[in-house]
Protein backbone atom coordinates (compact mmCIF):
# COMPACT_ATOMS: atom_id res chain seq x y z
CA UNK A 1 0.00 0.00 0.00
CA UNK A 2 1.38 3.36 -1.16
CA UNK A 3 2.32 6.04 1.62
CA UNK A 4 0.21 8.94 0.45
CA UNK A 5 1.83 12.60 1.15
CA UNK A 6 0.10 14.94 3.76
CA UNK A 7 -1.10 16.93 0.89
CA UNK A 8 -2.62 14.19 -0.59
CA UNK A 9 -4.37 12.52 2.32
CA UNK A 10 -5.63 16.42 3.43
CA UNK A 11 -7.07 16.90 -0.26
CA UNK A 12 -8.04 12.85 -0.33
CA UNK A 13 -10.31 13.99 3.50
CA UNK A 14 -11.64 17.00 2.00
CA UNK A 15 -13.21 15.20 -0.45
CA UNK A 16 -14.73 12.67 1.54
CA UNK A 17 -16.07 15.61 4.23
CA UNK A 18 -17.57 17.66 1.29
CA UNK A 19 -19.64 14.19 0.40
CA UNK A 20 -20.67 13.59 3.95
CA UNK A 21 -22.17 17.60 4.39
CA UNK A 22 -23.64 16.80 0.81
CA UNK A 23 -25.65 13.66 2.23
CA UNK A 24 -26.33 15.29 5.52
CA UNK A 25 -28.05 18.06 3.70
CA UNK A 26 -29.71 16.14 1.38
CA UNK A 27 -30.91 13.92 4.78
CA UNK A 28 -32.26 17.00 6.45
CA UNK A 29 -33.83 18.85 3.55
CA UNK A 30 -36.04 14.53 2.98
CA UNK A 31 -36.60 14.61 6.69
CA UNK A 32 -38.06 18.46 6.52
CA UNK A 33 -40.44 18.10 3.51
CA UNK A 34 -42.81 15.80 5.45
CA UNK A 35 -43.30 18.54 8.48
CA UNK A 36 -43.53 21.49 6.06
CA UNK A 37 -46.34 19.58 4.44
CA UNK A 38 -48.07 19.13 7.51
CA UNK A 39 -47.65 22.65 8.85
CA UNK A 40 -48.90 23.75 5.19
CA UNK A 41 -52.05 21.64 5.33
CA UNK A 42 -53.08 22.86 8.97
CA UNK A 43 -52.72 26.65 8.19
CA UNK A 44 -54.87 25.88 5.63
CA UNK A 45 -57.44 23.45 7.16
CA UNK A 46 -57.33 26.91 10.06
CA UNK A 47 -57.15 29.90 7.41
CA UNK A 48 -54.24 30.60 8.84
CA UNK A 49 -51.87 33.19 6.56
CA UNK A 50 -48.41 34.03 5.82
CA UNK A 51 -48.64 37.40 7.60
CA UNK A 52 -49.83 35.76 11.02
CA UNK A 53 -47.45 33.49 11.26
CA UNK A 54 -44.79 35.82 10.74
CA UNK A 55 -46.88 38.13 13.43
CA UNK A 56 -46.63 35.70 15.41
CA UNK A 57 -43.20 34.45 15.32
CA UNK A 58 -41.94 37.88 15.76
CA UNK A 59 -44.36 38.58 18.86
CA UNK A 60 -42.84 35.26 20.09
CA UNK A 61 -39.18 35.97 19.52
CA UNK A 62 -39.59 39.47 21.42
CA UNK A 63 -41.12 37.71 23.91
CA UNK A 64 -38.82 35.30 24.50
CA UNK A 65 -35.72 37.74 24.80
CA UNK A 66 -35.19 38.91 28.64
CA UNK A 67 -33.97 41.90 29.60
CA UNK A 68 -30.34 42.29 30.52
CA UNK A 69 -30.44 42.18 34.44
CA UNK A 70 -29.27 45.88 36.38
CA UNK A 71 -26.99 45.83 38.48
CA UNK A 72 -28.39 45.58 42.18
CA UNK A 73 -27.06 47.99 44.52
CA UNK A 74 -27.62 51.18 47.27
CA UNK A 75 -28.88 52.89 44.23
CA UNK A 76 -32.20 51.04 43.45
CA UNK A 77 -30.71 48.63 40.23
CA UNK A 78 -29.42 51.51 38.35
CA UNK A 79 -25.76 50.72 38.40
CA UNK A 80 -23.12 53.34 39.91
CA UNK A 81 -24.22 55.80 41.71
CA UNK A 82 -23.94 59.14 40.36
CA UNK A 83 -20.80 61.90 42.28
CA UNK A 84 -21.56 64.90 40.03
CA UNK A 85 -24.32 66.79 38.69
CA UNK A 86 -24.43 70.20 36.75
CA UNK A 87 -26.03 72.47 38.81
CA UNK A 88 -28.63 74.11 35.49
CA UNK A 89 -29.15 70.96 33.52
CA UNK A 90 -29.27 67.92 36.41
CA UNK A 91 -27.23 65.89 34.01
CA UNK A 92 -25.03 63.40 36.30
CA UNK A 93 -21.78 61.55 36.36
CA UNK A 94 -20.91 58.78 38.13
CA UNK A 95 -17.05 59.74 37.99
CA UNK A 96 -15.98 56.10 35.71
CA UNK A 97 -14.68 56.57 32.54
CA UNK A 98 -14.59 59.96 30.30
CA UNK A 99 -16.04 62.64 31.81
CA UNK A 100 -18.83 64.18 30.31
CA UNK A 101 -18.74 67.33 27.59
CA UNK A 102 -20.44 69.69 29.94
CA UNK A 103 -17.75 68.94 33.06
CA UNK A 104 -14.86 69.23 30.68
CA UNK A 105 -15.94 72.51 29.54
CA UNK A 106 -16.39 74.00 33.18
CA UNK A 107 -13.28 72.43 34.10
CA UNK A 108 -11.29 74.45 30.97
CA UNK A 109 -12.92 77.16 32.22
CA UNK A 110 -11.38 77.22 35.50
CA UNK A 111 -14.28 75.50 37.48
CA UNK A 112 -13.24 72.54 40.20
CA UNK A 113 -14.71 69.34 39.65
CA UNK A 114 -15.33 69.06 43.36
CA UNK A 115 -17.66 72.25 43.18
CA UNK A 116 -20.02 69.73 40.93
CA UNK A 117 -19.69 66.82 43.33
CA UNK A 118 -23.35 65.68 45.08
CA UNK A 119 -23.29 65.47 48.67
CA UNK A 120 -23.91 62.24 49.97
CA UNK A 121 -27.30 61.87 52.25
CA UNK A 122 -27.11 58.98 55.33
CA UNK A 123 -30.39 57.71 55.82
Amino acid sequence: MPRLSFAAQQTKLQKEIGKLMKQSEQLKSKQRKPVLARIVKDMRDHGITIEEVERAFGARRTAVRKPKAAARNSTGGRGVAPKYRHPETGETWSGRGRAPRWLAAAEAAGAARESFAIAETTA
